[in-house]
């Protein structure tokens, strides 16, 4: 990804984006130089410049002839994004607080890609109940998402929530990583592997269409039913086939 677009993801319109890293390159300058250099038509540069100044990312020079501008410390970029999450986590108490007064108790979405994977997973912790999975590929244990799982097992010892796998048995065989996580676990019997992988937890279920074994597919969709009578369902299956399956 290139600076542009990483910059207008911190909060930089493209414009500003442009000028900002002009300045860096070509440290203090005037109008004329930054519309050049940044390919900006010069009337959208004023605009620009006045609003990097509000941010105080860049600053003005005044001299006798023309004004220059010059770029503050990128590390100034740092600042804002901290700023930002210090005013959002003054006001997830209160947003959270009315998302849980509404009821949740039967909706159908999907997920899509990574985003989707860690979305599903808090998900769990913030449900804080048993985990059942019947198909399990052992994925979690994915270095697509190795970072993210630390906090994930953290949250979930903290919780005491307990997670129940019904393995394929291929998982068995390859010795996968997700076999050194402590969970109650058996393994299908041999033969009746198949692609997709259910699991369910409070009110939730969820479809994973298809998944390689001891992997993730970051850009899978997979579905989330959120109906109390269908999860209740899944589990007494999952009781059946845990019956059966070797340990």
């Amino acid at each position: 990804m290139d600076n542009i677009n990483i910059l207008s993801q911190v909060g930089l319109s493209k414009n500003e984006s442009k000028i900002y890293e002009t300045l860096l390159e070509n440290g203090e300058s005037s109008v004329a130089v930054i519309a050049n250099k940044a390919e900006i038509n010069r009337r959208n540069v004023y605009d620009s410049l006045s609003r990097l100044i509000e941010k105080g990312l860049i600053f003005e020079i005044r001299e006798h002839n023309e004004n220059l501008y010059q770029a503050v410390d990128p590390n100034k970029l740092m600042e804002m994004l901290k700023e930002k999450e210090k005013a959002l986590e003054s006001v997830l108490p209160g947003l959270y607080e009315k998302y849980s007064s509404k009821p949740h108790n039967e909706s159908v979405f999907i997920y899509r890609g990574i985003e989707g994977w860690k979305n599903y997973l808090r998900d769990i912790i913030r449900v804080g109940e048993q985990v059942y999975t019947i198909g399990a590929k052992g994925g979690w244990g994915s270095g697509e998402l190795e970072s993210f799982m630390k906090w994930f097992w953290s949250e979930a010892g903290k919780k005491e929530i307990k997670f129940n796998f019904l393995f394929d048995c291929e998982v068995k065989e390859k010795n996968l990583e997700i076999l050194k996580v402590k969970s109650n676990r058996r393994f299908l019997p041999k033969g009746h592997s198949a692609p997709a992988v259910i699991e369910t937890f409070g009110d939730y279920v969820v479809i994973f269409p298809e998944l390689p074994l001891g992997e993730i597919n970051k850009k899978m969709s997979f579905t989330v039913i959120v109906n109390p009578y269908i999860a209740e369902t899944f589990r007494t299956w999952f009781k059946l086939m845990w019956s059966i399956s070797k340990e």
